[in-house]
This record gives structure tokens, C-alpha cells and sequence, in this order.
């Protein structure tokens, strides 16, 4: 009579116990959920990349011998905004335009001499882009929303996207 006593205390013991375990197991992944929804909402806040590849910038995925680079030769200095010190400050800074030759309007706009050809549009278009902008909006980006506009007013113009990324070689602001 003991022995069965006690083998029906032991199952009622794994009972509870795999009760208790399940309502764990409930608490816990419900919170977890909780937390990575409040952690993606504040990398969404804070505009960080969760993903690989992911939200942020529409960048295509192009080969390295799918892609043409064009350096406009000379250096530039460039007139900032002036920010809360009230000083003129510039940048010197080296332009580099990035292109896809799959693209269908490379060998329009891109091949040989057009770009060249273009190249004072352009350089327009980098001075008016860092005109908008001082000197410390664009040290606290690194110039990233600077690249940014200069690369939406290129598409712009040449109502294309063959040019998928604007670099610069060197940046100095003073």
C-alpha cells in the first residue's frame, strides 16, 4: 500500500511539475517576443541595418566587373553652410561616381566621353549638395547624407539610376 501511496505522489509531483514547466516556457517566449518587437522598434527609431542588405539604402546588388567608376579629376573646394559659430567653413573633398554598365542607359550616359562631357552639370550639382549642408551635420555622419543628395540629384538629372553610389576619395573640412 505504501509503495502505491508513494508511486501516485511521484506522478503527482511530474504533473505539477510539467504544469509549472509548461507556464515557464509560456512567460518566457511571450517576453522574448516582447523584447526583440521593443529592440527592432528602436533599431527602426535609431535607422539601423538588423539585416544584411536591408533596409536603408536601395543600393543594387552589382558585381565588382558589372561596375564602372568615374573620378572627376580635380579636387574640390567647396563653400559649407555656415553652422552655430557663425564661421565660414569648406571642404575639400574628391568625387567619385559608381555605375552599373548592365544598366540600360550606360551606354547612353556613361560610356566614353558623355560623363565627361557632363562634368561641370555635375560638380554643379556637388556644390549646390554641400551648400546645404555644415560642417557639423557633416562630420556627424561622416558626409553620408551628403553622398546621399548628391546621388539623388545625379539620378535626378540624368532620370536614371546607372549611377548607384557616389564616394569620395579624400574629405577635409575646415
Amino acid at each position: 500500500m505504501k509503495k502505491n501511496l508513494l508511486s501516485i505522489i511521484i506522478l503527482a509531483l511530474l504533473i505539477v511539475n510539467l504544469v509549472f514547466s509548461t507556464i515557464i516556457m509560456i512567460s518566457v517566449t511571450s517576453t522574448n517576443k516582447k523584447t526583440a518587437a521593443v529592440i527592432g522598434d528602436i533599431a527602426t527609431i535609431l535607422n539601423l541595418e538588423l539585416e544584411s542588405g536591408a533596409a536603408g539604402e536601395d543600393v543594387p546588388e552589382v558585381s565588382i566587373d558589372d561596375t564602372a567608376v568615374y573620378d572627376i579629376q580635380e579636387q574640390m573646394t567647396i563653400p559649407l553652410k555656415k553652422g552655430a559659430d557663425g564661421k565660414d567653413h569648406f571642404a575639400l573633398v574628391s568625387v567619385t561616381l559608381v555605375m552599373n554598365t548592365k544598366d540600360k542607359d550606360y551606354k547612353t550616359y556613361g560610356e566614353g566621353e558623355a560623363l565627361a562631357g557632363k562634368e561641370s552639370l555635375i560638380k554643379g550639382l556637388i556644390v549646390e549638395a554641400f551648400g546645404e549642408y555644415t560642417m557639423e551635420q557633416i562630420q556627424a555622419d561622416s558626409g553620408d547624407a551628403v553622398r546621399e543628395d548628391i546621388l539623388n540629384r545625379i539620378q535626378t538629372m540624368y532620370g536614371s539610376k546607372f549611377i548607384y553610389k557616389v564616394t569620395f576619395r579624400d574629405m577635409i573640412e575646415q
